[in-house]
């Protein structure tokens, strides 16, 4: 799987066997990260990511207390992925920079008590109140 930024300066490729998880995220932070209503997010391991291009970062403590690390194209600023300290070895990529996102479908939905009133949460969906409250978790939602 191949994604990059708008300007085409970052490009990035996924190592993977077939696609990996992605949820939509409606918390507040990436309403606002994303000038939307939710985020399309694609965690994956580390080392499943190449990237080429130049990268900017910046942090912030998050509510949770883990501190987040958004990685961006230098040029066009389009956030590219995030670290969150407690996850170590994953990132979180916004799977809206694939070269191909249109046939994703998100397989849990997180911080519903914050998603926007018209969005409708699809019969039958994994919506959870808030987001997992450990990496095991986090790891069980993504693999099972």
């Amino acid at each position: 799987m191949d994604g990059g930024c708008g300007c085409g300066q970052i490009r990035y490729a996924i190592a993977a066997s077939q696609p990996p998880v992605v949820y939509a995220c409606h918390c507040t932070d990436c309403q606002t990260q994303s000038g939307s209503a939710f985020a399309l997010q694609m965690p994956v391991f580390e080392a499943m990511l190449s990237t080429t291009g130049q990268l900017v970062s910046g942090e912030r403590t998050l509510p949770s207390g883990a501190v987040g690390t958004i990685y961006a194209c230098a040029k066009c600023l389009v956030r590219i992925y995030s670290k969150n300290s407690t996850r170590k070895g994953m990132l979180t990529i916004r799977a809206g920079t694939l070269d191909n996102s249109k046939k994703l479908v998100p397989k849990f939905h997180l911080w519903v008590r914050s998603k926007q009133p018209w969005i409708a949460i699809p019969k039958g969906a994994l919506a959870l109140d808030g987001q997992p409250a450990s990496t095991e978790e986090w790891m069980r939602l993504l693999t099972e």
